[in-house]
């Protein structure tokens, strides 16, 4: 699991090239560049860690947080104790829809907030901002915590 984190760690800092393209390496690598990539980034980040996450719509993962809420949801991987690697997925509208996902990465001390890392967000668009960034969230997002069975 730390491992996880390690992997995601070092992306820190990446943008898309150019700006305004959703095009990275994650998309590259996904085969599906050039669209949103906050789900690409954490298959590659779970593939690099040699923990692919399998088929979830597509074969390296996931693109879409609909899709992958619902897979983990039916694979019994909720998980309300969340430990630094798991997948951390955001409903910011509260409408039952997730909009982002990232990777957990530990609680600030007050317990009530937590780290993440993510890819496809910025300090003005959570979820299509075009750079891997370590971010502090609370859980006003209406986060679901995922512990993939494969996890390291």
């Amino acid at each position: 699991m730390s491992n996880i984190v390690a992997i995601a760690t070092k992306e820190v800092g990446y943008s898309e090239t150019p700006t305004n393209s959703n095009k990275t390496k994650y998309g590259k690598w996904f085969g599906l560049d050039g669209v949103a990539w906050c789900g690409m980034f954490v298959s590659w980040v779970y593939d690099k860690a040699g923990v692919p996450l399998g088929n979830i719509g597509f074969t390296k993962g996931f693109a879409g947080c609909q899709t992958a809420v619902a897979h983990f949801r039916k694979k019994g991987m909720v998980v309300t104790d969340p430990q630094p690697g798991d997948i951390v997925f955001f409903d910011w509208n509260k409408d039952g829809r997730y909009d982002h996902v990232g990777i957990f990465d530990s609680f600030q001390p007050s317990g009530i907030m937590f780290w993440t890392i993510e890819g496809n967000t910025s300090m003005t668009n959570q979820s299509n901002g075009g750079q891997v960034m370590r971010r502090v969230r609370n859980f006003k997002s209406n986060p679901v915590f995922v512990r993939p069975k494969n996890k390291a």
